[in-house]
């Protein structure tokens, strides 16, 4: 008898359980046709209006995203990628200094400035005065920096007259296997104009670096003569370590008032030293550009602005 209760009162437990279910159910159903009925839309309308609504969240969602991702913060972290990637490029490829590490901080510090910048709110932490001072000096850096690359560039294909009484051939490093590229680029300007120019004499300019095996005027002596140079046309100047040193000691081999003079150099560094020429009196000096290494190109245009920066600031220009 008991265990018939028992299941009698499961089944009414069920029953329940299932009357309670349709109950929930049916009121979903009325909640349904009573918002149906109230925006006058049959089921599949609402469906279809659901599904606009979705889609007009999305469009609303993405125009948030780029108002608060300014341009500007792309622009600066793209180039902040790109500079570490030609950071690492360099390293990948070879390098002669250490210089190309510039671009490492240059793109950790441009990724800086995009996240910065990429929300509003952070940007309006800042004191105005310190936007307006770094947008300042950002603008007047950008500009001194064109100004000094196009003055640059002004020298990139400079050509010199044949007849000159001296040519002076700018040090660069030298290897264990020879010379650089950007110095074999030189020797090998300097050795066509000296093969149309036989009068011509030839200074080779450049000491011996701690990580060079002989002075870069010794190596560069015995390349030209492999080139079919005269060992007597050329003279040597082994003291000197920079480019402003290239061209004072090479004077005491001439007379800077009356000789004249071609300078052999690559195409980036040709403006910095005809002005340092210029400032130690050579009187009739032209320039003969040597090609520059175009993967390289970036790397030295930059390294040359800060010479050009340091040397006016020195008083070498």
């Amino acid at each position: 008898m008991i265990s018939k209760k028992k299941e009698e009162l499961n089944k009414n437990k069920e029953k329940v359980g299932k009357s309670k279910e349709e109950v929930s159910k049916s009121k979903e159903k009325l909640i349904n046709i009573k918002e149906e009925m109230k925006s006058g839309r049959t089921k599949p309308e609402a469906r279809r209006k659901g599904l606009k609504y979705r889609g007009e969240r999305r469009e609303a969602s993405r125009e948030r995203l780029k108002k608060r991702i300014s341009p500007c913060a792309l622009i600066f972290c793209l180039m902040g990628v790109l500079s570490l990637c030609y950071c690492l490029a360099i390293l990948f490829c070879g390098f002669g200094t250490y210089f190309f590490l510039v671009w490492g901080v240059i793109g950790l510090f441009c990724l800086a400035v995009g996240w910065l910048v990429s929300r509003k709110s952070r940007v309006e932490r800042i004191p105005i005065w310190i936007r307006k001072t770094s947008l300042t000096v950002f603008g007047l850096g950008l500009l001194v920096f064109l100004v000094i690359e196009g003055l640059i560039f002004s020298e990139f294909h400079a050509s010199a007259k044949g007849g000159a009484d001296y040519v002076i051939v700018l040090g660069a490093q030298w290897k264990e296997n020879g010379p650089s590229e950007l110095l074999r680029r030189r020797l090998e300007k300097a050795i066509v104009y000296l093969k149309e120019n036989p009068d011509t004499k030839v200074i080779v300019s450049g000491g011996q670096g701690t990580n060079e095996p002989v002075s870069e005027a010794a190596g560069m002596k015995k390349y030209l003569m492999n080139a079919g140079i005269a060992e007597e046309r050329i003279m040597t100047e082994e003291q000197s370590f920079n480019t402003e040193e290239n061209l004072r000691y090479s004077s005491r081999f001439l007379k800077k008032e009356e000789d004249s003079v071609v300078l052999v150099t690559n195409n980036f560094h040709m403006y910095r030293a005809l002005k340092i020429a210029e400032k130690q009196g050579y009187s009739q000096m032209e320039g003969l550009a040597a090609s520059s290494v175009a993967g390289f190109l970036p790397n030295n245009l930059l390294r040359e602005f800060l010479s050009v920066l340091k040397n006016f600031a020195v008083g070498n220009l």
